[in-house]
């Protein structure tokens, strides 16, 4: 590989590198983001390959890689330090102290600075998709960025090392994504496609298929379409492909009047052409690597099933039509498999989504429904709605001292909302400076516009901060107000809050949305940190992949799930225009709610409390839970 010089105007890549095999470098991830790099030709980034372990052999990476991918290989000893508290893959800009990691937050970036660079090309900003949102949305709100960012990863990664020595069962994330692509398609214009497509099948003389039965509970199947699984004059494709050929599909005809007036449960849907519908995007280029190395084994060890996934080995097919893809891939190793007994296979059974088992809440027949009941059943139990006294009610930063730029005032808020949040940051501030020793490393998640890590950065200069945020722009924000203060003891980290590694002694949350709390006090209990965090967002807490509400085991011996469902539907009605006996039941929900939470740490071998917030005006949201580890 060629070294590469820094350079303070080039960001840095760095790339986990375990192993090599057939058509991929390991792990999945860094496949991926090669292929990508491939595929817009990008140059604008010093590429690093870290080795996960000293001594690795790298020899065969200069036959596997083209030459025009310039890669330096290093330990992860080299990295620079915000980057060794983060999980791979990190982009990471000099001075070093600005730094995103993760794949799909990677990705995106990868794709607007190729863009910035070469602004001509605009298949490459079109990876976004509409709105410029694809796989925006973080893994722990997302399923679909979750499925494409983690789970089928990691999943085809553990079926190649179980294949090896057995027949494996078939990885239930693949299966999701055959199932995934057997839904209708919904895109901003789908009611004009649809009726084109009506149209498209009247003219040809097919009997359309309608839209009716979806009302019905989930939808049906769908089967790939004759025309769309053989045919490239499906309106699918030609839709598809316009896109990225600059092709007129004919779609200013004006339709004749029995398609105009036609129902909307009458017309046909839409077939998926890629993985998030009609077009080309990211996610396509993410799950490529990944299908690819599964597609290899199964037709290679496990040929008889390969019949299994027939949408599946159709869009692998349909992706290699893509310009530029077949290229790119062979550039990073990536050779496309010839299936001459599927290229032309009409529908295969495969699994309907109504024949799916879905995990639910098994039913209460003793549930009654309402917050009374469920406060009663607690009350009964020794569990009410008490607070622990605040520290100190009265304290205050003195605001007008403090430069400009750590004020929340430089933010876009009106005055009233900015004297709120100065209310707010005084709460969460003191009791972090009450804990705070030189030298501790103090986590602001969630962090937004910074409002609460500048604060405390500004406030304790011998304290490292790091900020940690999903939003590129808020972090940027956020990091060009630290500028203006000069502040040497803070980092930025665009990414989700589990790809962040780094030891820490006090984390801190305001306003974290729903089970964000919940992951900002798990991650602090993983690392026997000290934890400050004002929760929000009550009604979107649900059970995740990683949580299960009640959360205590004394709670759970009382409440259902249901139940705690209850209590945190209610903890949202705490709105000022609210009558005030609504308001004082959503305060007694919102504290038994976060009593929960600070019960399960206690499990954990933490003290809590549970405080109010003094103004109790300063936020409808004004309860503070408040962790330090016995």
């Amino acid at each position: 590989m060629k070294g590469i010089k820094k350079s303070p105007t080039v960001e840095s890549l760095y790339l986990e590198y375990s192993h090599q095999a057939e058509g991929g470098i390991f792990p999945l991830h860094t496949s991926v983001a090669l292929f990508l790099l491939s595929y817009c030709d990008c140059k604008v980034f010093n590429v690093y390959l870290v080795l996960t372990e000293e001594n690795l052999d790298t020899s065969l990476l200069r036959e596997a890689l083209s030459q025009d991918l310039d890669i330096q290989v290093i330990s992860r000893q080299a990295l620079p330090p915000i980057v060794q508290n983060c999980c791979l893959p990190a982009v990471v800009e000099q001075p070093e102290v600005f730094c995103r990691a993760g794949l799909a937050v990677v990705l995106r970036h990868v794709i607007q600075k190729s863009y910035e660079a070469e602004p001509s090309r605009k298949e490459i900003l079109e990876l976004l998709g509409f709105k410029k949102t694809c796989l925006k949305a973080c893994a722990e709100v997302s399923q679909w960025t979750r499925l494409c960012e983690l789970t089928i990863p990691l999943a085809v990664e553990n079926f190649l090392q179980e294949s090896s020595d057995q027949s494996p069962a078939i990885p239930e994330e693949i299966l999701q994504l055959e199932r995934k692509l057997s839904e209708p398609v919904r895109v901003h214009n789908d009611d004009k496609l649809r009726r084109q497509k009506l149209k498209q099948q009247k003219t040809a003389g097919v009997e359309p298929s309608s839209g009716k039965g979806k009302a019905k509970g989930k939808a049906r199947a769908q089967q790939p379409s004759k025309e769309l699984a053989g045919s490239s004059k499906s309106l699918e494709l030609m839709v598809a492909f316009s896109k990225l050929t600059v092709q007129d599909t004919g779609a200013a005809n004006k339709e004749p009047p029995h398609i105009r007036k036609a129902k909307a449960s009458d017309l046909p849907p839409l077939e998926h052409v890629f993985a998030e519908g009609l077009y080309f995007t990211l996610a396509d280029i993410v799950l490529l690597p990944c299908v690819h190395q599964f597609l290899v084994i199964i037709s290679k060890k496990f040929s008889e099933k390969l019949e299994q996934f027939p949408l599946l080995t159709s869009w692998y097919q349909r992706i290699q039509q893509v310009p530029k893809v077949k290229t790119a891939a062979a550039k990073c190793g990536i050779h496309f498999l010839y299936l001459p007994e599927l290229l032309n296979s009409e529908s295969k059974p495969h699994l309907n989504p109504d024949e799916v088992t879905s995990v639910e809440e098994p039913s209460d027949p003793l549930f009654i429904g309402g917050p009374r009941p469920t406060m009663t059943k607690l009350m009964e139990t020794g569990i009410e709605a008490l607070f622990s006294p605040h520290p100190c009610p009265s304290w205050t930063l003195d605001w007008n001292s403090l430069p400009a730029a750590v004020s929340p005032k430089e933010g876009k808020m009106s005055p009233d909302r900015a004297l709120r949040k100065q209310q707010q940051l005084n709460n969460l501030v003191y009791v972090v400076l009450s804990q705070a020793k030189p030298g501790d490393r103090i986590v602001d998640f969630c962090s937004g516009g910074g409002h609460v890590g500048i604060v405390l950065a500004h406030m304790l200069p011998l304290c490292q901060v790091t900020l940690i945020e999903n939003k590129e722009l808020s972090l940027i924000r956020a990091k060009k107000r630290s500028d203006e203060l000069g502040l040497s003891n803070i980092w930025f980290i665009q990414a989700n809050m589990e790809y962040f590694t780094g030891m820490f002694n006090i984390g801190v949350a305001l306003h974290a949305c729903g089970v964000a709390t919940d992951m900002v006090i798990q991650h602090c209990i993983q690392t026997r940190a000290s934890f400050i965090t004002c929760p929000c967002c009550y009604g979107f807490i649900q059970n995740t992949s990683k949580f299960n509400f009640p959360k205590s085991e004394k709670f759970k011996k009382t409440l259902s799930y249901k139940e705690h469902m209850i209590l945190c539907r209610f903890a949202d009605q705490t709105a000022v225009q609210l009558p005030p006996q609504r308001r004082l039941i959503g305060k007694q929900c919102m504290c038994l709610v976060d009593m929960d939470r600070a019960t399960a740490a206690e499990e954990h071998g933490y003290s809590v409390q549970v405080i109010s917030m003094e103004p109790q005006s300063c936020s409808p949201k004004n309860n503070m839970i408040v962790g330090v580890p016995v």
